[in-house]
């Protein structure tokens, strides 16, 4: 069953079982929330976004048009997204760049996440970060431009590579460097 506090203002949208949407949260007519996600107060979300499972949305985050969230992803709190490239008063776009959201991603509170982009799976964006372009798989990423600051885990635990090859101190998986791209055993 899920939970929708009655401060909240949802309008026609599929909402997932086990959801919870939170007070002063506005979901707006198509959106698309899977099962078992937390959307925390003060969160607006667009008809245009589809938003898969287990996915946390932490206060004070509005995705817009065009947004995907995949399963098991983590939006800090006033994590901000951004749909327009070149945004002017009263000229509305007829399409919003996509942004993609994959699978396990974490995005740091306070971070800057601008349009057209990719966040790969179990990326981690550091608090306060900006970023500007596409992020690899396992990248964690900070700064302003945000860069490749090294790898994680699934587990978000950082990785040490070693002749191209590291284990996660969490749970004792393997991961492998190659072209710059990780991948797990």
């Amino acid at each position: 069953m899920s939970y929708i506090h009655p401060k909240s203002d949802v309008d026609e949208c599929s909402i997932g079982e086990g959801t919870n949407i939170w007070q002063f949260v506005v979901v707006m007519k198509g959106a698309i929330i899977g099962s078992d996600c937390n959307i925390c107060a003060n969160s607006l979300i667009e008809g245009n976004v589809k938003i898969g499972n287990r996915v946390t949305v932490k206060s004070g985050v509005s995705l817009w048009d065009g947004i995907i969230v995949e399963n098991d992803v983590f939006i800090g709190p006033n994590a901000t997204f951004t749909n327009d490239l070149f945004p002017r008063s009263k000229k509305h776009l007829e399409s919003h760049p996509s942004t993609i959201i994959e699978q396990g991603a974490s995005i740091g509170a306070n971070s800057t996440i601008v349009c057209g982009n990719i966040i790969g799976k179990h990326a981690f964006i550091a608090a306060g970060s900006v970023v500007t372009k596409d992020v690899p798989d396992y990248c964690l990423v900070a700064g302003v431009p945000a860069k490749c600051m090294g790898w994680v885990s699934e587990h978000g635990s950082k990785l040490t590579f070693k002749e191209n090859k590291a284990i996660c101190k969490i749970s004792g998986d393997e991961y492998y460097l190659s072209s710059n791209k990780v991948a797990k055993k």
